[in-house]
């Protein structure tokens, strides 16, 4: 299949992409970025490393089977971490338009868009 030999390189490219965003948008600021605005990029990394520690054979429903309940809780909590960091670069966005002695909107929309392709698989 072609998307098993290219696939890797193509997710670690989004990846990339993701954090080049944000390091453009931290090097082009005005102001100094403050460390809140770093959260949603490295929480979304850590769901990133969460969902890919899963192997997609362990997914299978077994209903005899006891140890299923944690890859599901697994799956669980790296989902939640995504979903909040998304929620929290898209409130970070919004803080940023309305606020102007902050960073500038750039920033906010580069840290949705570094949530976004991060978590692209």
């Amino acid at each position: 299949e072609l998307w098993a030999i290219f696939g890797p390189g193509v997710a670690g490219a989004v990846f990339g992409t993701g954090w080049w965003f944000w390091v453009d948008a931290v090097v082009c600021s005005s102001v100094n970025v403050s460390f809140v605005h770093y959260l949603p990029g490295i929480f979304a990394s850590l769901a990133a490393v969460m969902f890919n520690c899963v192997k997609k054979d362990d997914i299978d429903y077994s209903p005899y089977d006891d140890g299923e309940w944690r890859l599901k809780l697994w799956l669980f909590v790296a989902y939640v971490v995504s979903f909040v960091s998304l929620a929290a670069s898209v409130g970070l966005l919004i803080q940023d338009s309305l606020v102007k002695s902050g960073p500038s909107v750039w920033t906010g929309t580069a840290g949705v868009l570094q949530c976004v392709f991060v978590l692209i698989r």
